[in-house]
């Protein structure tokens, strides 16, 4: 009779409901399990045989929340608020008609409970957690645009109040069995194997089948209503620190708050109808799609390694070789020997390969501080590193990263002198960040075997890794490289070779536009401004002196010296010029280029900056210089694909996202285009060709899409069906 779920009743007149989706390795809630939960607990409500319901999973975990699948895809689709609505209502009405059933429900949760998982365990009247350091629940729904739609923006806040409830979901993040606990999320903790038990003990205790919100005089932990002060301090200051934190580029923490606030000042029914409501105004917007789609959808494909060759053996990475112990051959380092790789990690000098080593200790040392880590498991991975200067160490190492400065000449050297030992089948990696691969390989005699593996900085905290193939990569080199990566649990994107590949040109764009808007007049700090208003991490003057001014300096030189008459300079070659050549302001490293950096407090803006570049009499709106922020990021992005740099758009929107900061509630650069519109982006690119520069012409593959209305991620087909 159902597709989803087992039934049984047992001789005390106990049904047991295990959910069990098949053909998913976690429980997530599908039109299917919606409808077969709706049945049942119609047909549990009318068998006079049933006194009490126990709801568990048959898998490891109890539900993991809605099948994001089955979602991200309505606003393409053109879903009206109206059905959308309907959406929310039809799974919170299941809940609440499983809370009002007149007998009493327990859920046995034996695993992690999240979204729509936690939200069916809160409307049952008795919750079981397993005492699991994995088994851990939340409201995550903010973190794809969306809130929750199934009635927990109505039952949280009556469970552990309105300020509790508000952080939980604006934060989204998940909590442990004991915080949940302590939180009344749940009722009691049990071993994993006892949770069933434990809630069938209570169901035989004849409890009261009532939600204490249907209870007579009850009233929200904490109070409600705008009358109560501390209330009213939660959603004003709630509403700042979100506008401090996201801007108003993300609705959904706003839309939240405003369930939370509507929804404790009325009755329940109709706090879950308003709730609905919002859920609505979420799903139909294009930031929920774009982060549904970019960051759960097309990021979950390319950690699965969906780039792999097909067909290409698995060669198990056990020993590792890495040449460069600066900051970045010290992170590779780090994060392969916490993955169980051996690593040889080589510099000039024993010493200076030791420092290296100490990288990795330092942050070993920080993880068991926090007691992220024991003091015995962080001396098992520091054992996995060897620092050292002998070439010799690289024999048996399966793979080697080539981390040395960026110049071609050192490089040439290092994978001359690492060729010299290993073995005939390992594979050769540069890190490079912008020369490219099939120069590189040219120093290599088997360049089928070379290929760049492009980290980002800090190596532990950024989760991107670019692959770049050079002309003669083999397939299977790329298998490798994506089997190392995948090793690292880290996302990998592929690429085809090119000067800066993707990221870094993209990136380099938007470098190079906040230094062409300084050198004609605007005012840095709107400059800095709009860059994080638009959603970037750090404003585009600030970001180039971390990665340092002398770096863009010498990359550009470079280039200018391999292309020859073909270089074009970037917009900002008189600013880098003028900072590394006359001002010797080289960037943080070396204690101030754009900002300075003093010893007693934050950075602020070099002062200098109003006598070198005078600010214009008329500045630009932050909406104009934001987008010419976005615009020019997301064009540059717009001929990588055209050039076929990078070949598929998701690549090319997580890749932006992950590894450069492009503001994910976008999706990413080419989703950015999508949601603008393409023929509208090649319009605002026409005019700002014609006002700024020509760097915004928009190549003729993009104009042609924006003729033909052709967007970079293909439509699905329209219709409100779910």
């Amino acid at each position: 009779m159902y597709t989803t779920l087992k039934i049984g009743i047992d001789a005390d007149g106990i049904a047991t409901i295990t959910i069990d989706v098949p053909d998913r390795p976690m429980n997530v809630f599908t039109p299917a399990l919606t409808a077969d939960l709706g049945a049942a607990i119609t047909a549990l409500g009318a068998d006079a045989s049933v006194r009490g319901v126990l709801i568990t999973s048959g898998k490891s975990s109890f539900i993991a929340g809605a099948d994001i699948k089955d979602i991200a895809s309505a606003y393409d689709r053109g879903i009206a608020p109206t059905v959308a609505y309907q959406w929310s209502q039809t799974l919170s009405q299941t809940f609440r008609r499983l809370e009002t059933i007149g007998k009493p429900v327990a859920a046995a949760i034996n695993g992690v409970a999240l979204g729509g998982g936690l939200e069916l365990a809160l409307a049952c009247h008795y919750r079981v957690l397993a005492d699991d350091a994995k088994a851990v629940v939340g409201l995550p729904e903010v973190k794809i645009g969306l809130l929750p739609g199934a009635g927990g923006t109505a039952r949280v806040p009556r469970l552990i109040g309105i300020a509790a409830a508000a952080k939980l979901m604006t934060d989204g993040s998940s909590v442990t069995p004991a915080e949940a606990l302590r939180m009344g999320l749940v009722h009691e903790l049990a071993p994993r194997g006892e949770v069933a038990s434990r809630a069938r003990a209570w169901l035989m205790g004849k409890p009261e089948a009532m939600a204490p919100w249907d209870r007579k005089g009850f009233r929200i932990p904490g109070g409600a209503g705008l009358t109560n002060a501390a209330i009213a301090q939660t959603f004003s200051i709630g509403t700042a620190l979100i506008t401090k934190s996201a801007g108003r580029n993300y609705p959904a923490p706003g839309e939240i708050l405003s369930a939370l606030y509507e929804g404790t000042t009325v009755p329940f029914e109709l706090a879950l109808k308003l709730e609905s409501k919002h859920f609505a105004r979420l799903l139909t917007g294009a930031v929920a799609r774009n982060l549904m789609r970019t960051l759960f959808l097309h990021k979950g494909e390319l950690d699965k390694l969906s780039r792999r060759p097909p067909g290409e053996p698995k060669v198990e990475l056990k020993r590792l070789g890495i040449l460069g112990a600066g900051m970045m051959g010290a992170g590779i380092a780090h994060v392969a020997a916490l993955a169980g790789v051996e690593v040889v990690l080589i510099d000039a000098t024993d010493g200076q390969a030791v420092r290296g080593k100490a990288h990795a200790e330092r942050q070993l040392a920080r993880d068991v501080e926090k007691g992220r880590r024991s003091a015995e498991s962080a001396a098992q991975v520091l054992a996995r590193i060897t620092a050292t200067s002998d070439y010799a160490g690289l024999a048996g190492c399966e793979l080697v990263v080539e981390a040395v400065f960026e110049d071609r000449a050192v490089k040439a050297e290092v994978t001359r002198r690492a060729l010299q030992v290993m073995s005939k089948d390992a594979v050769f990696a540069s890190n490079t960040s912008t020369l490219p691969i099939s120069g590189l390989a040219a120093a290599s005699p088997r360049p089928a075997q070379f290929i760049g593996i492009h980290f980002f900085s800090p190596v532990e905290r950024m989760p991107l890794v670019e692959i770049i193939l050079g002309k003669k990569t083999r397939p299977a080199t790329l298998a490798r490289a994506l089997d190392f990566v995948g090793l690292l649990k880290k996302t990998p994107i592929v690429v085809n070779d090119s000067r800066g590949f993707y990221t870094t040109r993209v990136f380099g764009a938007y470098c190079h536009e906040g230094q062409a808007m300084l050198a004609e007049g605007v005012d840095p700090a709107l400059i800095e401004n709009a860059g994080r208003l638009a959603g970037m991490p750090v404003g585009p003057l600030a970001v180039t002196d971390e990665v340092s001014l002398e770096l863009q300096y010498r990359a550009t030189r470079q280039a200018m010296e391999d292309l020859g008459e073909r270089f074009v300079p970037p917009v900002s070659m008189p600013v880098l010029t003028h900072f590394v050549e006359d001002l010797q302001r080289l960037g943080r490293k070396s204690g101030g280029g754009f900002y300075d950096y003093p010893a007693d407090g934050p950075k602020r803006l070099w002062t200098g900056l109003a006598q070198h570049y005078p600010r214009a009499p008329v500045q630009p709106s932050v909406e104009q210089v934001k987008q010419r922020l976005l615009h020019i990021q997301a064009l540059e992005a717009a001929r990588c694909y055209e050039e076929g740099v990078v070949t598929t758009a998701a690549e090319a929107d997580v890749g932006s996202i992950l590894g450069i900061g492009f503001p994910a509630w976008t999706g990413g650069t080419l989703s950015y285009i999508d949601t603008l519109g393409v023929a509208r982006f090649v319009g605002d690119c026409e005019k700002l060709s014609r006002t700024v520069g020509r760097r915004f012409k928009p190549p003729r593959g993009l104009k042609a899409r924006a003729t033909s209305d052709t967007p970079f991620h293909p439509r699905p087909a329209t219709g409100d069906a779910a």
